[in-house]
Order: C-alpha cells, then structure tokens, then sequence
C-alpha cells in the first residue's frame, strides 16, 4: 500500500472521536467547567489561595451535625427502599412479558410522576384532617389527630416513596438477566424452593441490589424537596444549607466548601461500592470481582453461607403453604406465590395512592384539602387555567422540555451507537462520564450551572435552561437507546449494504426506520426528565421566566390551595399518557 493510500485511510480513531464529542463538549462545558468552578471558589478568593471556608465550615457544630441528618436519613431511606423494592422487582421479573408491562406500568407511573405531587400529597396525607389522622382515628387508634407532619417519620415516608420506584427498576434491569434454570436445577437436585432462592437466586441479584442502594443513597444526599416541605428543624439536609448559601446570602465560596463536602461523602460510598463489587458491575464484570473477593475472604464467605442458609430454613417454612403436589412436579413460580403477590400489591398501593388520591381533592368543592373531600366543582381548574402564571409556566416548561428532548436526543444517541456496538479502548471510562449527572449530586450541577450561566447572561432565559435539562436528560437517552440497540439484529444492516446501499443509506432507510420507536421513546424519557426538573430550574429560570415545578414549589411554600390538587391532577395525568405511550412503541419497536 502507497503513502497516498495509507494518507487517505481514515484513522481507526476519528469515528469513535465524532460520535462521542458533541456529548464530551457538553459534559465538558456545562458540567465539568461549572461544577470544577463552584469546587474551586471553595479554596481560591481575592486572587489568592485560602481554607478560611472549610475553617468556617468545621468551626461550627451545626454544619457537621446536618451532614451527620443527611447521612441518617439517607441511608433508612436506602434501606427501606431496596428492601421493600425488592419483592416488587423479584416478581415482576418473573412474569411473562404481558403481565410484566401490566405491573410495571405502576412502578413507572410512580416514577415519573413529579416529586412535588408526590410530596404534596404526603403533606394532605398526613395534616390533621388528612387521610391518615382519618383512620387511625376511625379505627381507635387514637382520639384526636396527630401531628404527623414535620417530623423525622414523614420525611422518611415520603423519602422511601420517592425514590422507591429507581431502587426497583434498577434491581429489576439485573434481575432479568438471572437465568431462571439456576433455581430450577437447584431444586431438581432437592433443594427447597427458599434454600434454592437464597443461595443460587440472591447471590446473582446482589449487582443490583448494590446499583439500586447506590443509585437511591446518592439521590438522597442531595434531596431537598421532601425535607424542605414536611422536615422540621431537625431534619435539615445538606442541600438545603447550599440553597440557602446561594440564594440569600450569595456565599458561593461557602457554598462550594459544602459542595466539596457532599461530594466527598458520595465519592466515599462509591470507593466502597468499588472495592466491595466493583464500579465495573455497568460493564458485566461485578460477578467475578464478587466471586474473587469471597475467595480471598474465607471467614466472610463462610458466615454469609450461614446467614443465607438460616434464611433458607426460614423461607421452606413460610413457603409450606404452597401446595406440595405443584412444588414436587416443579410447577410452582415465583409468581403463584400468594403472600409475595399480596407484599407487592400492598407497595404498588404505596407507590400510588397518595398521586391518585390528588384527583379527588381537585374537584372538592367545601373540603379544599381535607379529607373527605366534600362537594363537587370545576372551580379550581378553572382558576389555575385563567391564571396567566401558570399557563406561562406550562408553556415554558413544554417548550423547553421539546427542545432538551430534542437536543439529548442529537447528542446521546451517537454515544449509545458508540457504546452499544464498538469495542474502543476507555468504554468504560466513558459510560462513566455519560453516567456523572446521575453520580454527581444534582444540587451541585445546579449551582455549579447558576454560577456558569450568570457569567455568560443565560440566567432566565429558556436557552439556558433547555441545556441545562440537556445535561441531566442524556443519561437518560443514552441507557434506553443501549437497551434498544442490543436487540437490533446488526445482519440486516449488512444485508443492505451487501446489496450496495451506503451507510447513509443503511441507517436512513434500514436503521432508523426500525429504531424508530426507541428513539421516540428516549424522546419520551429525556422531555420527561425535563419537564419534572425543579433544581437546575430554580436557579437559572429567574422570577419571571419560572417552569411549571418551579411554579409548583413556589405556590406549596407559600400557601397549600386546592388548586395545586388541579395542577396535580393534571400532571398525573400527562405523566400517565407519556408513559403509555413510551410502553406501546416499546411492545412496537420489540415486535419488529
């Protein structure tokens, strides 16, 4: 081969480089550049080098004690979720396609619905004419309402009920993976049904019981609206000081010294997380880290084979109810188990009813937001659609949420091309930096955005925050679109081109076409992840240019009205459409 010939071959480098940089050029400057300047701001002021804001931040009690809340509140809320999750994604994995998209559907509903609606109906819930204070009356539990709300108790609920729904699908994304032969043949050998569960089952599952705790214990850290809205004083959490920080006293140095501190703690859990399973779980590789580890760890391996074998003993007893003719002739599913489908009905309950009960209440006509709602009327829709801040608010947040949807759409889907069918050096690293919106605290990417955005004169307008969304909406594309592309069968892109169609040709008439409903679906996921964001939002909208969740924060803060039932109401609604539609061109796009 000439030097001309070997000029003009394209670098093996060059593709994989076009595809991933519109991504890395965005990570870089919206959220590396902003959060690395927030974090700088911490040691660096009046041009020279300085620890006075750390000093600061030790010298008080108070800081350490509300990141000593945060942690406390973090971790039950870790716990209770994956442990009550688990049921939910260990039966839905086990159902066939239909009555799985038929349970899941709840669980995403609960997902997507808005954290505000969700908090809000917690605050309904549990006031003293509320739901709850209604039947612990009724049932004689006690004579007078509680005062349930504001309190460490509330918190926690509406904490769990939040983030439950990621604990949950993250643990099921493994749990469909777990070849369900491996009980089987357990039992064919003369195991019982719950010795074969927590010895074969449950060691497979562990990658995504860890991903789940993880994805829920990070989340937490930098949670702010539940404690914010039914948290007393005692319930402060760390993000709420770096709002404060930045909102009323502009202290952004101070700000980035707690930034620092709560990054450091999430950095922390996830070298455990590493050294205990490996980060390296996202690339198919946690199982044999884990396997290693016990080897090397005798004395670990053996007390965790008692733990399981104890609760094996446990479960064959509860499990005795179960007929022995199907469990002999090895009928029996985890799915015909009657207490297992009562615990996940009992959650999926959880999960939903406080949404649902939102519909009610927006028709009240003399109860406003006690409960029973008393009284029919239209009224309250009535004033949220004739008043101009909420309908500019809704507006913005559509018109921004098309576009963040559009714009992630553009730059996640290469990406996921990238990921899902190359096997280029630095994958992982990569999937990493896809993934750092969802590791990193989202407080600290909004503030880190705010301060960015009020250099360059982007706070307040909708181009500022439709990149904004962008930034946290990607992950987003780039996961569903992987999930897609490892169904796709590439041979009929090879038959194309072998029958002499271009690349271009391949992938418009070929590829996208039959990608279709995947890529529509992502659309879906990223303009959700958008249209809910309320951090990023109450930064960088500024007063006059609020989202809709922004609106919404503003009005529970200010006053509880029967027209933010109306507003739920709605937005329960929309979200319910969203994800109907995403789960039909997902059944369209699995049937090609």
């Amino acid at each position: 081969m000439t030097a001309a010939a070997l000029q003009r071959r394209p670098r093996p480098w060059l593709r994989p480089a076009l595809l991933a940089a519109p991504l890395v050029l965005l990570f870089v400057v919206l959220l590396a550049y902003p959060v690395g300047q927030l974090l700088l701001l911490s040691v660096y002021s009046d041009g020279a080098f300085t620890l006075a804001k750390y000093r600061q931040l030790f010298a008080s009690s108070v800081y350490v004690d509300v990141m000593l809340i945060t942690l406390k509140i973090s971790l039950w809320t870790t716990l209770l979720s994956v442990v009550a999750g688990y049921p939910v994604a260990y039966l839905i994995s086990s159902l066939s396609k239909d009555k799985k998209a038929k349970w899941l559907f709840w669980v995403l509903l609960s997902f997507w619905t808005s954290f505000l609606v969700r908090a809000f109906a917690w605050i309904v819930m549990l006031g003293r004419n509320g739901v709850v204070n209604q039947l612990l009356t009724a049932a004689g539990i006690q004579d007078a309402p509680s005062n349930l709300l504001y309190s460490l108790g509330a918190v926690l609920v509406a904490m769990v009920h939040a983030l439950m729904p990621l604990a949950v699908l993250t643990m099921l994304s493994v749990m469909e993976n777990i070849d369900r032969n491996l009980p089987r043949a357990a039992l064919t050998l003369g195991a019982r049904p719950g010795t074969a569960f927590w010895r074969v089952y449950f060691p497979l599952s562990m990658p995504g019981v860890a991903a789940g705790a993880i994805m829920v214990f990070v989340t937490a850290v930098g949670f702010f609206i539940v404690p914010a809205l039914l948290g007393g004083r005692k319930e402060i959490m760390v993000a709420q000081l770096i709002i404060d920080q930045v909102q009323q006293t502009m202290n952004w140095g101070f700000a980035g010294s707690i930034s620092v501190l709560l990054l450091l703690v999430v950095l922390a859990v996830f070298a455990l997380y590493d050294k205990v399973l490996g980060l390296s779980s996202m690339a198919g590789a946690a199982e044999q880290r884990t396997r290693s580890a016990a080897a090397h760890d005798g004395v670990l391996h053996r007390l965790g084979d008692s733990v399981l074998g104890a609760l094996g003993t446990i479960s064959d007893k509860l499990l005795a109810l179960v007929p022995r003719g199907r469990r002999e002739r090895g009928e029996w599913q985890p799915g015909d188990s009657l207490p297992l489908r009562t615990i996940v009905l009992l959650v999926l309950l959880f999960l939903s009813v406080p949404a649902l009960l939102m519909i009610p209440l927006s028709f009240a006509d003399k109860s406003g937001l006690n409960w029973p709602p008393r009284g029919f009327t239209l009224q309250h829709y009535q004033d949220m659609l004739a008043s101009p801040l909420w309908m500019q608010a809704g507006l913005r947040s559509l018109l921004v949420g098309l576009g963040a949807a559009v714009l992630a759409l553009l730059v996640g889907t290469p990406v996921a091309f990238l990921l899902a069918r190359t096997q280029m050096r630095g994958k992982s690293l990569l999937l990493a930096f896809v993934l750092s919106p969802i590791i990193i605290p989202r407080m600290i990417i909004a503030v880190g955005m705010f301060y960015f955005f009020a250099r360059v004169g982007l706070v307040g307008t909708s181009l500022g925050l439709m990149i904004g969304h962008t930034v946290v909406a990607v992950p987003y594309v780039v996961m569903t679109m992987m999930a897609v592309l490892r169904n796709y069968d590439t041979r009929l892109d090879l038959a194309a081109q072998s029958l002499g169609a271009r690349p271009w040709q391949t992938l418009r008439y070929v590829t996208l076409p039959i990608l279709a409903a995947g890529l529509f679906s992502s659309f879906l996921f990223a303009f959700a992840t958008s249209f809910d964001e309320l951090t990023i939002a109450l930064f960088a909208s500024g007063g006059l240019s609020a989202t809709l969740p922004k609106q919404f924060w503003d009005e529970v803060t200010l006053q509880l009205s029967p027209v933010i039932a109306a507003v739920s109401t709605c937005l329960f609604v929309f979200v319910t459409i969203l994800i109907t539609c995403a789960e039909r061109l997902r059944r369209k796009s699995a049937g090609r």
